[in-house]
């Protein structure tokens, strides 16, 4: 009698509708749910990296594309035409390209003044980084007159460097105040020439601060010249004038960056010309550095941990 009870009991739970069935159904369920949702999110995943990689790919074809065509520097250096389309993010695989360059002809740099190279082979070092450092100002130019606002904004620069931005780089009077102390001992010439360099270099960079500050005002003055009240024909062209000359002025600030980027290219071959080459090359290597612990303190920065 006790048996069978117990048999009838065990079949309450067990059968199709005993306890026992339903939570192992629910979580039957359950696991059936979470195992499509998985499998859903890791297609929604493979689809997006094919995406990705689809993106990257016509990237890369419309850059192989320009520069067939000469929409870059071309081998020779000798003309620059304006960037197409994508501009912004054309220059920026190419500052990408040319930072890594860089690196590689900094590493060959240090190595050459380490092992106390004969001055033509360094030489010979120095006067190819002075040449890229050209490349990237003519590469500047040809992108700025694509896109000049990515350019003044520095956006392909981290945020550590674009602290210190002015007018889309770095002002040249405060690198040579950070270099004359690398570069000891100098001879009295030497300095008097670098003293110089630096206080022509930032009455240059003055002018052209004010330059800019006169445009900002004009344009807001022109901007503001074209508020009230809409509606009539009047105002309409009233207003369309407003803004064609807003445009114009706009079309100044291409001429801004190339002469910021010309008193740079300027002030690093007249650098050059001063010292001597062991010191031209101490000089690069202090640049390089510098520029790099400020792409190193923007990584640290945005790898912080927050509250």
């Amino acid at each position: 009698m006790e048996l069978s009870c117990l048999l009838i009991h065990l079949n309450r739970l067990t059968g199709p509708t005993g306890l026992w069935t339903k939570k192992v159904l629910r979580r039957l369920a359950q696991n059936r749910e979470a195992a499509r949702k998985s499998r859903l999110r890791k297609k929604a995943y493979v689809q997006q990296l094919e995406s990705s990689k689809l993106k990257l790919a016509s990237l890369e074809q419309e850059l192989q594309k320009a520069r067939q065509q000469g929409i870059f520097i071309s081998s020779s250096g000798d003309q620059t035409h304006a960037m197409s389309g994508n501009g912004a993010m054309t220059f920026d695989l190419e500052y990408t390209r040319w930072l890594e360059e860089q690196n590689k002809q900094i590493n060959e740099l240090r190595t050459a003044v380490n092992a106390h190279a004969s001055d033509s082979d360094l030489r010979l070092i120095v006067d190819g980084i002075m040449a890229h450092y050209d490349e990237i100002f003519k590469l500047k130019g040809a992108a700025a007159k694509a896109d000049v606002f990515h350019m003044l904004s520095g956006m392909w620069k981290t945020p550590a460097e674009r602290c210190f931005l002015w007018l889309g780089g770095f002002r040249s009077s405060e690198l040579l105040k950070l270099l004359v102390n690398q570069l000891e001992p100098l001879t009295e010439q030497q300095l008097m020439g670098l003293s110089s360099l630096e206080q022509s270099s930032h009455q240059a960079e003055d002018a052209l601060s004010q330059g800019m500050e006169a445009l900002q005002q004009s344009l807001a003055e022109t901007l503001a010249g074209s508020l009230g009240p809409s509606g009539s024909s009047g105002n309409v062209a009233n207003y369309m004038g407003q803004m064609a000359m807003a445009m114009g002025k706009l079309g100044t600030l291409e001429n801004f960056l190339r002469q910021a980027d010309n008193l740079r290219q300027q002030t690093l071959h007249q650098m050059q010309r001063i010292l001597t080459i062991r010191q031209a090359a101490r000089a690069l290597l202090a640049i390089h550095d510098y520029f790099s612990r400020l792409r190193a303190l923007s990584s640290l920065w945005l790898a912080r941990p927050r509250e």
